[in-house]
């Protein structure tokens, strides 16, 4: 079957089998054995910290409806609780970000999720634990965010799309023809941001690269000016210097507006060969802002696919596929599972449970039943978990990112 019958097959089954799967699991996502019963009228408030403005919005958008989503599914209800959930806006800075931090735990909330952007994340950091209030982070992720206690994260460590994908590219390159490789091995240019969630994901793509950091294959990379929101010609000096390296393929990491722009105006600037990248360089409105040439082909490593055959993912990609009319991504996913940590959390920690006894509680909750794959979190408070391969390609008149295979599991 090819990838695209597969697809369709896999939307087909979803359709049939989201409803009784639902009533089967009792709750979206979860299983049997998750499933409890017991409910209480006392509230819990939860706070999302997510850009609601600027070039992050789509990912912001994205956190909620996957949060909103679960309670959607599970009668607005965390743990037997009945829940709200609190949006502050992130903005596009680690000060909006703290701003949006302290006007949330201003409210009492019993935990906060959510969090775009790695200087945030960073900036965040201090307040969260002096609150002593859980943060279930579901996008940022960077690697110096160590040594915390009341910070856990439901997508992954920034280096490790990198990490996942770094082999697989030297095996691409090995595997060029010697007419179509500059040079007797090749040679792959690498572009990005230089900002935390770039220096991570380029670094994590270094040192899983054949024989790392110092392969002569790597050209030296090409550091970006970090903007969320850029315009026509903002990388139009840097791609000119990538492509004076004369790569036979790019590595790159970009997210959102940026991501749109970037692969715009490679393509503007002539470049035809192989383009790979952390999964967020196609995700999301990324595909439905841009043409079949200026993106189809590109391969991609993400922990999350809307291909992935498994019954949790059926439940989560119908629904949000009804909710939405399009197709679900690690955005929404990793918000979703955010709300499904806080729900078992929740329902461990009791019948008033207080912040700090919901932050013990995750520590508790064993494996999460998630569209990605089950998971659970490692020490330090990231999820085990699967990577997968990926590739641009037409979905009948749209561009997806379908499922090649999968990559290897980090965590």
């Amino acid at each position: 079957m090819s990838p695209l019958d597969r697809r369709q097959a896999l939307k087909l089954m979803a359709a049939l089998g989201a409803t009784g799967l639902a009533s089967a699991c009792g709750t979206a996502g979860g299983t049997a054995a998750d499933v409890d019963d017991a409910t209480s009228d006392y509230p819990i408030k939860i706070g999302m910290i997510a850009p609601k403005s600027g070039g992050y919005k789509p990912i912001g958008d994205e956190l909620i409806r996957g949060f909103q989503l679960f309670l959607d599914l599970n009668d607005k209800r965390l743990g037997g609780h009945p829940a709200e959930l609190v949006v502050a806006d992130e903005g596009e800075s680690a000060q909006s970000g703290k701003a949006a931090a302290d006007s949330l735990l201003s409210q009492n909330v019993h935990a906060l999720t959510g969090v775009v952007s790695s200087p945030v994340m960073l900036g965040v950091r201090d307040t969260i634990e002096q609150a002593r209030v859980p943060l279930i982070g579901s996008n940022a992720s960077p690697t110096n965010l160590q040594s915390v206690v009341y910070i856990w994260r439901t997508s992954f460590v920034n280096d490790e799309p990198g990490k996942a994908l770094g082999p697989y590219v030297a095996e691409y390159l090995s595997k060029l023809p010697p007419s179509q490789r500059r040079g007797a091995g090749g040679r792959v240019s690498i572009i990005s941001p230089q900002y935390t969630g770039g220096t991570d994901a380029v670094r994590g793509f270094q040192q899983s690269f054949g024989d790392g950091a110092t392969d002569p294959r790597l050209a030296e990379p090409v550091w970006t000016e970090y903007i969320t929101n850029p315009g026509k010609n903002t990388f139009k000096a840097d791609i000119s210097r990538l492509l004076q390296q004369d790569p036979d393929a790019v590595y790159c990491f970009f997210a959102g507006t940026a991501a749109v722009e970037f692969l715009r105006q490679l393509h503007a600037a002539g470049y035809r060969k192989q383009i790979f990248g952390s999964g967020f360089l196609t995700e999301g409105n990324v595909l439905t802002e841009l043409r079949p040439a200026e993106a189809e082909g590109i391969i991609t490593a993400l922990n999350y696919s809307a291909d992935i055959n498994n019954a949790a993912n059926r439940v989560f990609a119908s629904a949000f596929r009804k909710a939405h009319s399009a197709e679900p991504t690690t955005y929404a996913m990793a918000s979703y599972d955010a709300a499904q940590v806080l729900n078992k959390a929740i329902r461990i920690a009791g019948d008033r449970p207080t912040p700090q006894d919901i932050n013990l509680a995750i520590g508790q909750i064993g494996q999460i039943d998630s569209p990605r794959g089950s998971w659970q979190f490692n020490q330090p408070r990231t999820p085990q978990q699967k990577w997968y391969l990926r590739r641009v390609q037409r979905d009948g008149e749209t561009l997806s990112n379908v499922l090649i295979n999968e990559l290897t599991a980090l965590g």
